[in-house]
């Protein structure tokens, strides 16, 4: 029982160590250390455990005389109460196994179906209180870098008056979408750290709404605060929503409209565009006819506007070794004015001079603020936070309302971000939890040289997930990668109480028990080494699931589906392994006699064939 219980642990954790991808690169060291230590585990209890034991412990009678006696006998009486009351319940199921069955059936069907119905939220990871974030602050475009910083300074100090924020750091200039920075002379960027969690009441996204709240008073201003997540990246929107297509126009009211979608769905906060309307620019419309007929080309008239604009630099200064760059560009006050542009000289190859405005239209006009292609097509990015749900659950009720509206022709969406990650994990998740079933199958097989025993073990997974489930329902926690990775621990966690029951079942039938005493005597024997296992490790979980600490929410829905899944295990899989194991152990009796009947059968047909066509060969032969 031991080795099949290693072996399982081993088995399950395997497929997960081989998970590739972002998951695998999160999860993988976390396997490979569970499979070493469960190994070197066995190794101990075959060797030093025996030893200790054989030199250190001693039989004790316990007496009312002592205080660890009087509770030890104490402990010892309920025990046995509960044990009595557990064989009187054992007996019951085993004479109902229809109802039993029914009632375990339906309990994991409900159980699977919280998610569905929205009790259980999903998403790549949950969002944890770290105490820093990111506060972008953004003014109308075409403000310039001077207006940008006094709108800094400002937000600077209504930060200083809150008694929560321990530092800020300040970019001015500078707009950051993850990991890339862009220049733009209408954002600034605050980096702002909390004091530790311990000494403020206030969590980290109460005080993001509360810098919201006053920042939205400045006129002209625009903010969001975007938290700074696992891998240390601000301005990493949980939301991200490629909307790409071939045509610019299409694609930006097509933007538009998912924006104003995505923000009725409950839970969504700081929904914008990669790329907004209303940035001034100036726009010169070339007549191609008219400025051949004046002798130019477009490269001439391109070059030209370049150095006249944005400035050349080719030329140096050189002071000793010292080499400095030389800029040639108009002066702002002659370039600043479309009048001004108008006026602007080409010279073409006759030496003419001609004015830009003889063969080109120039005005003012208002552009996009950014060009973003992918694939070598247009693409804008519909980003958002979320404030109180899954992301995963907010991505699928805006799939919902989308396939609603009618997109146009040609315009493509692509969940990128969180969504790309959650759906990547949890196929890779799946796989290994699937998997880490087969490969138990599999060993147990060969451990137990029987195709039918092994199938006894496994009905204790569904029983478990009944109460990993209904806990994360009841805890408010979320399918998660680490959540999964609670449920995948599970199959091998729980599988060691089948185990234990199985295997006591057999050997109580190999000394001649019928199979109904055999699996009472199993329950009341291995009762007592179930509880102790599964008692000790749910009480290792709570300070992990109850924990208050920074980061803790990562973990918190690993641990309440372990609590969860051990202890519907704990109880359920005493009554239903019981039952299923006297149900197949009856099929395997009656299932080879079904198919011994119908040989029967055909052998006599064969042997009645065979005697029809004995004289006939028999004259062919003297013959």
């Amino acid at each position: 029982a031991a080795l099949s219980i290693t072996m399982v642990d081993v088995v399950v954790f395997l497929p997960l160590s081989l998970v590739s991808g972002l998951v695998g690169n999160i999860l993988r060291e976390f396997a490979i250390v569970v499979v070493a230590s469960t190994l070197m585990s066995l190794f101990v209890s075959f060797t030093i455990t025996p030893l200790l034991a054989s030199r250190f412990t001693r039989l004790e009678h316990m007496t009312k005389r002592t205080l660890m006696g009087r509770f030890g006998l104490w402990f010892e009486d309920l025990f046995q109460k509960f044990t009595s009351q557990y064989q009187s319940l054992l007996e019951w199921s085993l004479g109902h196994r229809k109802t039993v069955a029914a009632l375990t059936v339906a309990m994991f069907i409900g159980a699977l179906s919280l998610a569905p119905l929205g009790f259980i939220g999903n998403e790549f990871m949950p969002k944890s209180d770290r105490g820093e974030f990111s506060v972008t602050i953004e003014l109308p475009p075409g403000a310039t870098v001077e207006q940008t910083n006094q709108a800094s300074l400002t937000v600077e100090r209504i930060l200083s008056e809150m008694p929560e924020i321990q530092k800020v750091f300040t970019t001015v200039g500078v707009s950051n979408d993850g990991l890339l920075g862009f220049a733009s002379n209408n954002v600034a960027q605050l980096n702002v750290a909390l004091v530790p969690k311990k000494n403020r009441v206030k969590s980290t996204d109460r005080v993001g709404e509360e810098i919201k709240q006053r920042v939205s008073d400045l006129p002209g201003v625009k903010v969001r605060v975007n938290p700074i997540g696992i891998f240390g990246v601000a301005d990493q929107a949980d939301i991200q929503i490629g909307v790409s297509g071939t045509n610019l126009d299409d694609v930006q009211l097509t933007a538009d409209k998912l924006s104003s979608v995505l923000a009725t769905v409950p839970g969504t906060t700081d929904i914008r565009l990669s790329s907004e309307q209303g940035k001034p620019e100036m726009r010169v419309e070339i007549d191609r006819e008219k400025m051949a007929a004046l002798g130019l080309s477009v490269a001439d008239v391109g070059a030209t506007l370049r150095v006249a604009l944005t400035g050349n630099d080719d030329s140096k200064f050189r002071d000793g070794q010292n080499e400095y760059d030389i800029r040639i560009v108009l002066d702002e006050s002659n370039r600043s004015k479309t009048s001004d542009i108008r006026t602007l000289s080409f010279m073409n190859a006759k030496g003419q001079q001609i004015e830009l405005q003889q063969f080109a239209q120039i005005y003012q006009t208002a552009g996009p603020t950014k060009l973003s292609r992918q694939d070598r097509i247009n693409v804008l990015y519909l980003y958002g936070q979320t404030m109180g749900r899954p992301a995963g659950t907010i991505i699928q009720e805006f799939k919902a309302k989308v396939q609603q509206q009618h997109l146009p022709a040609g315009v493509e969406l692509v969940y990128l971000g969180m969504e790309k990650d959650r759906a990547s994990g949890f196929q890779s998740l799946g796989l290994a939890l699937v998997a880490g079933i087969l490969f138990v199958y599999l060993i147990m097989v060969a451990l137990y040289d029987s195709y039918v025993y092994p199938l006894v073990v496994l009905f204790s997974i569904p029983v478990a997930m009944v109460g990993a489930f209904l806990a994360l329902a009841l805890a408010a926690k979320s399918l998660s990668i680490f959540s999964i990775l609670g449920i995948i621990m599970l199959v091998g966690l729980v599988a060691k109480n089948a185990i234990l029951l199985v295997d006591r079942t057999n050997q109580m039938k190999a000394d001649g028990m019928s199979t109904y005493d055999a699996l009472m005597d199993a329950g009341a024997t291995r009762l007592r080494p179930i509880l102790m296992t599964t008692v000790a490790m749910v009480v290792g979980m709570f300070p992990i699931a109850l924990s208050t600490a920074a980061g803790a929410q990562w973990k918190s829905g690993l641990a309440w589906a372990l609590i969860g899944g051990l202890t519907s295990s704990m109880f359920l899989t005493l009554l239903v392994v019981p039952v299923v194991y006297a149900k197949l152990d009856e099929w395997r009796d009656a299932i080879p006699a079904l198919f011994r009947a119908p040989s029967r059968a055909f052998d006599r047909a064969r042997k009645k064939k065979q005697s029809s066509t004995a004289p006939a060969e028999v004259g062919m032969a003297v013959d």
